[in-house]
């Protein structure tokens, strides 16, 4: 008698451990996660995972680490141990106050005087790929979004509030005029003229910079 065939489901997740399933999970999430919603991730019971989450956070907290399993509103989430948050606050300054690199000035610069401004105008400005840029200087809170272009649906972006709180000014009206800083019109009339019959290809930042791993 021959054994019964075994036909396996290809798309069929295997299930994993469960405590290191849960944490796996955890360790992605931007919110609190409820007890349901992480049973149907990791393919257990509701009640075997209730367990494993308490079975954690007491762990953790027995063993001093870094951080908490807490369930707050209702989900569980990782949270830093209080007696820690100084570390964490200290690294989160710390990285807001780096100086920014002279590309991530340079662009900072044009989105001021030009704002709302497009990144693909940005970068017809400065010449280069602005997008690791731009991302950096969101990230640091100095540039935001606003609104679209009617024309092209482009992303347009100005200044905050706290680039003005950075700088020392209370309003946009308030930044120095460029005109000291420029040539001569004729000077730059005839640069446009030239740029205009021979315009360069548009390059590349460095990679740091296009990944913006290196323009803070």
């Amino acid at each position: 008698m021959t054994e019964p065939e075994v036909v396996e489901d290809a798309l069929a997740v295997p299930v994993a451990e469960l405590r290191p399933a849960l944490e796996a999970v955890l360790m992605v999430a931007d919110q609190p996660l409820d007890v349901t919603t992480l049973a149907t991730a990791v393919g257990y019971p509701v009640e075997e995972v209730t367990g494993a989450l308490e079975g954690l956070s007491a762990e953790y907290a027995e063993q001093g680490r870094g951080f908490d399993l807490r369930n707050v509103a209702g989900g569980w989430r990782f949270y830093t141990r209080e007696e820690y948050a100084v570390v964490v606050e200290r690294f989160v300054l710390d990285g807001q106050q780096a100086r920014l690199t002279q590309a991530a000035l340079e662009t900072l610069a044009v989105v001021a005087y030009k704002q709302p401004v497009s990144r693909a105008r940005v970068s017809a400005i400065r010449g280069v790929n602005v997008d690791g840029v731009m991302r950096t200087l969101l990230t640091r809170g100095l540039v935001e979004e606003a609104g679209q272009d009617p024309e092209t649906g482009a992303n347009l972006y100005r200044t905050t509030g706290y680039f003005l709180e950075r700088i020392g000014v209370t309003g946009l009206d308030e930044l120095p005029e460029l005109a000291p800083y420029l040539p001569e019109m004729d000077d730059l009339e005839d640069e446009l003229l030239a740029a205009t019959e021979h315009p360069p290809p548009p390059a590349a930042e460095t990679t740091a910079e296009t990944t913006g791993g290196a323009d803070e």
